[in-house]
């Protein structure tokens, strides 16, 4: 997860119908985050050759009032995975912006043991250019402390899409928490202004003002429905 500062007003157009940008500290952020799908299931079923992928996104942090009180929640601009059938599933089902590119990933381990990996990077192939998203760790994962910057990112279990028709569609997410471990170093290479627009190219060229490798986790993602 490597994190960006961004200016509020340059996300404010791309935030859904009924909720509003989430902020940390008065800071707003959006993340590059890379991470792996295993095992995955659409609706308890397991599609052959599209259980294992990789997925880079684009997301931001908004949240929204209901009954139950404030619901922190990602909104992605983009989302990169490998094959098609995968990206056109979450376009329908979601209303997600997902895009199928060539990928890969790359997980450096201390001792041969995938349990403590120690580098990770994920790269992809657009517009016959390689990119790539990286980061190494030092210390051991441990619980995102209270009110930290690791827990804002970290902590969202709500999904939001705008649709064609302008409504927002509402998703769900559980998992456990995550256990963190922060980054030693970590960089983005990649065609910002073609990927994501020319308006992200100056918040996204500089280091990230934070980055994290999270353990991740059995994750469900529930049916959506779309707010009235």
């Amino acid at each position: 997860m490597l994190n960006f500062e961004v200016d509020p007003e340059v996300l404010r157009p791309l935030v859904p119908a009924g909720t509003e940008l989430d902020d940390w500290q008065g800071r707003t952020f959006v993340s590059v985050v890379g991470f792996m799908f295993l095992n995955t299931r659409v609706f308890g079923a397991a599609i052959p050759l599209h259980r294992d992928f990789e997925e880079v996104n684009l997301r931001f942090y908004v949240r929204r009032k209901a009954s139950d009180g404030w619901r922190r929640g990602v909104v992605f601009v983009k989302e990169l995975v490998p094959r098609f059938a995968i990206a056109l599933t979450a376009r329908v089902v979601y209303g997600e912006n997902y895009v199928a590119v060539p990928m890969n990933h790359r997980i450096d381990a201390e001792n041969g043991s995938v349990a403590t990996p120690r580098a990770v990077s994920y790269s992809w192939r657009f517009r016959s250019r390689e990119n790539r998203i990286e980061l190494t760790v030092g210390g051991e994962p441990g619980q995102a402390a209270e009110g930290s910057d690791a827990e804002f990112i970290t902590e969202h279990y709500w999904g939001y899409a705008r649709r064609r028709s302008g409504r927002t569609m509402e998703y769900r997410v559980e998992h456990p928490r995550w256990l963190v471990s922060r980054a030693t170093m970590a960089g983005l290479d990649c065609d910002v202004a073609g990927l994501y627009g020319r308006q992200f190219v100056e918040f996204l060229k500089p280091a990230p003002s934070s980055a994290f490798l999270a353990d991740g986790s059995e994750v469900t993602v529930f049916r959506g429905a779309l707010l009235t």
